[in-house]
């Protein structure tokens, strides 16, 4: 191709397509908006304490017995994994006016999901070892794509320091949430209106969610016989999970049941203490004894959520891929875990989205071989 293929996006979906790429011997480049790589995969540590580990605010584990392709890839990048923890009892919280009820769930009741040791941001890490890191522009928002012809597109961006820059390029994997496409950047032609319509309908994922983790320096509740899993009527968490490293400082981690206008109404100094409140409730006068609170709101992230993903999800949405990209042709292509209809929302989603996107491109460069 005359230019190298642009991707947008440097979450799971884009770095791996820009690793498949790089396989291929295909040049390419990968802008990112962010400061960092990892879209939506967060897992930091606690500025003070940073040997009580890395914990994730992003997605957090992954389901092997169902999802085969992040199941080899972190085998053939030497991603060390661990078994999620859910030995023990669950708790149930109907109302204030009762004490959290303990049920022991039958062995083998959920289906094993698996943990990657340090966080998601590991395998973040090892995809893009793989990468030449030249390729990567981060503080990169694209604000314009213009097509000039079938092979040559334009690309106006955004620097960090307020400058813009242009990218030539001949094909772009848009490896973004659909709705950030279709409310942030403008297209000239521009996107048929059935393709718009569609990218503006798919909810982001995790957009509508916030995060809390909470890191102590042992996992207390196993001691009692409980697993860490807790599910909620009341609030301010509707279920919490063990996020324990492997061995070593404890934590717990919840998703919050209260939609996103309520938890910015209520400020986040007041909605941790609500949420330290309700960790004690389920866990006792221990959990008063916390080392760190780590806590990430989806729904404040302008990398991440559009106005409409302030509402909250009651059903799982629809993904799959967009239709037909009209005047543009063959050289749009999406990618991101939204645009895959058997694990839309998923990493394996992700990674397999990237994966169908590259395969278009490869058929695209043979076409004009």
């Amino acid at each position: 191709m005359k230019h190298p293929i642009i991707i947008i996006g440097a979450g799971v979906s884009g770095l791996w397509a820009a690793s498949l790429l790089t396989q291929q011997g295909i040049a390419c480049r990968l802008l990112e908006a962010r400061n960092r790589i990892g879209g939506r995969v967060l897992s930091i540590s606690d500025a003070n304490r940073p040997d009580l580990g890395r914990f994730d605010l992003g997605p957090t584990w992954f389901w092997p017995q169902y999802e085969q392709k992040i199941s080899s890839l972190v085998k053939e990048l030497n991603v060390a994994t661990f078994d999620q923890y859910t030995e023990g009892a669950l708790l149930a919280e109907h109302s204030l006016n009762e004490a959290p009820k303990r049920y022991t769930l039958p062995e083998n009741g959920n289906a094993m999901s698996v943990r990657i040791r340090g966080g998601v941001q590991t395998l973040i890490e090892a995809i893009s070892d793989t990468i030449p890191p030249e390729i990567i522009e981060l503080g990169t928002t694209v604000s314009a794509i213009r097509q000039y012809s079938a092979s040559e597109l334009s690309i106006q961006t955004l620097l960090a320091d307020g400058t813009s820059k242009e990218f030539m390029t001949s094909a772009i994997i848009l490896a973004l949430p659909p709705r950030m496409v279709a409310r942030h950047i403008e297209f000239s032609p521009p996107l048929p209106p059935n393709l718009l319509a569609d990218l503006a309908s798919k909810p982001t994922w995790m957009a509508s969610h916030a995060k809390v983790v909470a890191v102590y320096e042992r996992p207390f509740w196993r001691e009692v016989g409980l697993s860490g899993n807790a599910t909620s009527w009341v609030g301010p968490l509707q279920e919490i999970h063990d996020a324990s490293p492997e061995t070593g400082s404890g934590a717990l981690f919840g998703f919050f049941g209260w939609p996103a206008i309520q938890r910015q109404e209520l400020g986040q100094e007041e909605l941790l203490k609500l949420v330290t409140g309700q960790l004690v409730r389920f866990f006792g006068p221990e959990a008063h004894k916390m080392k760190a609170m780590l806590y990430k709101d989806w729904s404040t992230d302008t990398k991440t959520a559009v106005k409409e993903d302030l509402d909250r999800l009651h059903d799982f949405p629809q993904y799959g891929y967009p239709p037909d990209t009209g005047i543009w042709g063959k050289n749009l292509i999406f990618a991101g875990t939204e645009t895959d209809p058997q694990f839309g929302g998923h990493l394996e989603g992700a990674l397999q989205a990237a994966e169908k996107a590259v395969a278009k491109l490869m058929n695209l460069t043979d076409q004009l071989k």
